[in-house]
C-alpha cells in the first residue's frame, strides 16, 4: 500500500520508518529543508515515562491563577479571541478532575512504557546514535506541598508499571552530586531509573537517513495546504513547493503527523481536533566546566524545567505558553530559564554562551495524543503529543503502522476512532 505521511518531525519520521518496515511504500512531506527541524529540533531531550502527570490536574486551576500575570510563569495563558483556545481551556478544566487525571495518567504511562521499549529495540536494530544516556530521570521538589501532592500520582504510575522511587534530599544529591549547591532548597525527589535521555533532532535526522536507505521518499520544502476528500475517502494532498508551485500527491492512505498544524488542516473536512500550540523554550550551553555539570537527567518541579546532558552540551527546556502561535523568542522567558539554571548550579555556564530556541508543542487538554483512525477510511492521525512527543514517538509510530496495516497494535491505549 502507498502511504503518504504529512510531517517529518520525530513522530512523522518514526511513523514512516515503521510503515516502511511493515512493507508499505512511504512518502514523507515536510515544509522544512530536512527532518526534525521544528518542534523536534531542540526539545528537552527526555524519554520520560515518569513524566506522566498531565498539566491538567487538580492543582492546576489554582496554580495557573497564581501565574496568570507573570510573564516568566512556567505555564502562561495568553487569552485570545480564538474559539479553539476557549474550547481547549474549558476541556482542560474538565480534565483537571481527579478521576480524569488518574485515567489520563494511565494512558500516558501505558504509551510511554510501550514507546520506550520500542525505542530500545530500534536502537539495537539500527545502532543509531543520538547522545543517549540510560541513567534515569531524577525529579526534585523545592516545595513541601508539591512533594506531598506528588505521592498519589506516583502511586498511580507505579500501579501501571512505571518504576518510581520517592527519595529524601540526601538520596537525590547522592544520585546527582551537581545538585549539592541546591541541597538546602530540595525537600524531596523521585527517581525513575529506567527513563532515558537523548537528542531528538539527532535521532530524527539519523532515522530519516536510514529510512531513505530503506526506500522511504522524503519530499522537503513542500508545504501541505489542504486535503482533498470525496465521499468517505481522501483522494489527494495539495502541496506547494519552494517556488510556490502547487501540485497534488496521491496515495492509498494518508497519515497526519503535523503537530500543532494538524488542527487547521483537518477542520475543513469536519475532523475536529482539540490540539493547541503550547510554546516551549530551551537553552543549550556547551559543557565548559565538567566538574560542575550534571550527567543525570533532571526535572525541576517548581519551574517545570528539564535538564539533559547531550554529549558535551547541557540542554535546559520547559515552560508552556498558550496563545503565542509563533516561535519568536521572548527574552523574559529565556532569561528566566538561565536564571533558574544558575541558581541551582552556580557557575555551570556563562550566559553569553546560551543558545535559545522556541517551538510549538501540539497539546491536547488531557496530554493524551490522537493516534488512530478518522471518519475517512484512509485517513489516520498521529498528533497531539504535547511535551511528550520524543517520549511517545516510537510507540505511537509502531502502533499507527499496525493500525494502518489492519493489525492489532497490541497496546491497551484509547486509540482514536470515528466517534472520538
Amino acid at each position: 500500500m502507498k502511504v503518504l505521511v504529512l510531517g517529518a518531525g520525530v513522530v512523522g519520521t518514526t511513523s514512516a520508518w515503521f510503515l516502511a518496515k511493515a512493507g508499505h511504500e512511504v512518502t514523507v512531506v515536510d515544509r522544512q529543508a530536512g527532518a526534525g527541524l521544528e518542534t523536534s529540533f531542540a526539545n528537552g531531550g527526555q524519554i520520560s515515562v515518569s513524566h506522566a502527570v498531565p498539566w491538567a490536574n487538580p492543582a492546576a486551576p489554582a496554580t495557573t491563577l497564581r501565574w496568570l500575570l507573570k510573564e516568566d510563569a512556567p505555564l502562561l495563558f495568553r487569552m485570545r479571541l480564538d474559539p479553539l483556545q476557549w474550547r481547549w481551556c474549558l476541556r482542560f478544566l474538565l480534565e483537571c478532575m481527579p478521576q480524569r487525571t488518574a485515567a489520563n495518567i494511565k494512558q500516558i504511562v501505558t504509551l510511554g512504557l510501550h514507546s520506550r521499549a520500542v525505542l530500545q529495540d530500534l536502537r539495537r536494530e539500527t545502532g543509531i546514535s543520538y547522545d543517549h544516556l540510560e541513567k534515569g530521570i531524577l525529579h526534585f521538589y523545592t516545595d513541601h506541598a508539591a512533594f506531598d501532592a506528588a505521592q498519589e500520582p506516583a502511586r498511580i504510575m507505579r500501579e501501571h508499571g512505571c518504576e518510581l522511587r520517592m527519595l529524601a534530599p540526601d538520596e537525590a544529591i547522592a544520585i546527582e552530586p551537581a545538585l549539592r549547591h541546591a541541597q538546602q532548597r530540595i525537600v524531596g525527589a523521585s527517581m525513575a531509573p529506567a527513563d532515558e535521555s537523548g537528542d531528538a533532532f539527532k535521532f530524527t535526522s539519523g532515522l530519516a537517513q536510514r529510512a531513505s536507505q530503506r526506500g522511504v521518499e522524503f519530499r522537503y520544502a513542500a508545504t501541505v495546504t489542504r486535503l482533498v476528500a470525496s465521499g468517505d475517502s481522501i483522494t489527494g494532498v495539495v502541496v506547494n513547493d519552494s517556488a510556490g508551485k502547487s501540485n497534488t500527491l496521491t496515495a492509498d492512505a494518508y497519515l497526519v503527523a503535523l503537530g500543532s498544524f494538524s488542527t487547521q488542516l483537518l477542520r475543513p473536512l469536519g475532523v475536529d481536533l482539540l490540539v493547541y500550540p503550547a510554546k516551549g523554550y530551551s537553552v543549550t550551553f556547551p559543557v565548559e566546566y565538567p566538574e560542575l555539570a550534571y550527567s543525570v537527567s533532571l526535572t525541576d518541579d517548581a519551574r517545570k524545567l528539564v535538564f539533559s546532558r547531550l554529549g558535551e552540551r547541557l540542554r535546559i527546556a520547559g515552560t508552556a505558553e498558550l496563545g503565542s502561535n509563533d516561535t519568536e523568542l521572548n527574552p523574559v522567558r529565556c532569561d528566566a530559564i538561565v536564571r533558574r539554571t544558575l541558581e541551582l548550579f552556580p557557575g555551570i555556564a556563562r550566559p553569553e554562551k546560551a543558545e535559545f530556541w522556541a517551538g510549538l508543542r501540539p497539546s491536547t487538554p488531557s496530554n493524551v495524543p490522537y493516534i488512530g483512525k478518522t471518519k475517512f477510511r484512509n485517513l489516520y492521525l498521529n498528533t497531539g503529543h504535547g511535551t511528550l512527543g520524543w517520549t511517545h514517538a516510537c510507540g505511537s509510530a509502531h502502533a499507527i503502522a499496525e493500525i494502518v496495516s489492519g493489525c492489532d497494535p497490541g497496546i491497551d491505549f484509547a486509540f482514536t476512532s470515528a466517534n472520538r
